[in-house]
């Protein structure tokens, strides 16, 4: 589209995440005019930390924003695999980009990730409080009618609302999210309080018996992600556990991982049932279009939820750009993103334990565990 067209069009992003946040981001700058969208009164995100890919932080640079994400992350060289009882399994380098080597994988806690990307938009973009009732295709535009009785109209809508998504259920999918019989316990602790397990900036993660612990470095906050996931087949959302069934979790692990959990402030801990999404069929009409979990939602063994957010970000704003309609564009960035994501969704469901880890990450087991696993 031409830059005149771009600048006429008006935009509007239900939800203020990482997907919608840096669509607001990446579309302001072609000129189009963006609002966005967000039902809660205040943004927030808890929880854990997680990965920024190369290509993730390539694309903050193109954006400009790269200084903002780094100040607030730290940059990280390798991830390792290693048993409930610190052997180890994997020790690989995190995937770099050929066009970029200098951008490395970094390592950040989700809320200050958000509060990074919504630190760069405009003052008055995201328009809070605003809980998204219906949208209506009509074509060539589309219109939004919110709880508190606004209105909406707009040249484009993009559904960023997350894997309970209201504009993928009502125009694209009525499938429910899918439960994948695991819990997610997550908290974030002082680097003090990692009983000597965290001398780096490099993740670890420990397998062992259906559950696995991930430690995350926070170096920036002085603080380190501590993550378990563990079987369980309660599909509650949010279900209510007791520090003994999170205990129960890291049985036989390290003894450090266990005085960690031990340690544990269940009032600190968010906890929660992982879902995904089936992959779905159709991410767009002539005027809307799904980004991020309400396109893709999957589950964080690969880690790339976020990741593949931006990235949704960055391949829209570039078809808005090449091609020559909304409509045009909305189906060059299904088929740019959708196979990407229909294979990260398929992978991350497939999960792994330590014997299939040469499954996942093929050839990269050290020689000695290989050896011995024949």
């Amino acid at each position: 589209m031409q830059p005149t067209e771009l600048k006429n069009l008006n935009i509007a992003i239900v939800g203020a995440g990482y997907a919608g946040a840096a669509a607001a981001k990446a579309l302001s700058l072609l000129g189009a005019e963006v609002t966005v969208y967000e039902q809660a009164s205040a943004v927030r995100e808890v929880g854990a930390g997680i990965g920024l890919r190369p290509s993730t932080m390539h694309r903050f640079r193109q954006w400009g924003i790269f200084d903002a994400i780094a100040k607030v992350s730290s940059p990280s060289d390798y991830f390792e695999i290693l048993t409930a009882t610190n052997d180890p399994i994997l020790k690989e380098a995190w995937p770099g980009i050929d066009y970029d080597e200098e951008t490395k994988t970094h390592l950040i806690h989700r809320g200050d990730f958000i509060d990074a990307l919504l630190g760069v938009l405009p003052e008055g973009m995201v328009r809070l409080g605003h809980k998204l009732e219906t949208v209506e295709d009509r074509g060539d535009r589309s219109v939004l009618t919110f709880a508190n009785g606004e209105t909406v109209e707009a040249d484009l809508v993009i559904g960023a609302d997350g894997i309970k998504s209201v504009v993928r259920q009502q125009i694209f999918s009525d499938k429910d999210p899918v439960f994948s019989g695991e819990h997610a316990y997550r908290a974030v602790i002082s680097v003090d309080d990692a009983h000597g397990m965290v001398v780096d900036d490099n993740l670890r993660m420990y397998i062992g018996r259906g559950t696995k612990v991930y430690l995350l470095p926070l170096r920036h906050r002085g603080q380190v992600s501590f993550d378990i996931t563990a079987l369980c087949p309660d599909g509650t959302w949010a279900p209510q556990i007791t520090k003994d069934d999170i205990m129960a979790t890291v049985e036989g692990f390290d003894e450090r991982i266990v005085n960690i959990a031990r340690g544990l402030d269940l009032d600190t801990v968010s906890i929660r049932a992982v879902y995904d999404i089936d992959p779905v069929e159709q991410w767009h009409s002539d005027s809307v279009v799904l980004v991020g979990d309400a396109a893709h939602s999957m589950l964080h063994h690969q880690g790339q939820g976020a990741n593949s957010a931006i990235l949704d970000a960055g391949a829209l704003a570039d078809a808005l750009q090449e091609a020559d309609s909304v409509k045009d564009a909305l189906a060059l960035y299904q088929a740019t993103r959708k196979p990407m994501t229909d294979e990260l969704q398929r992978i991350s469901r497939q999960g792994w334990a330590e014997d299939e880890v040469d499954d996942v990450f093929p050839g990269q087991k050290p020689a000695a565990r290989q050896s011995a696993a024949k």
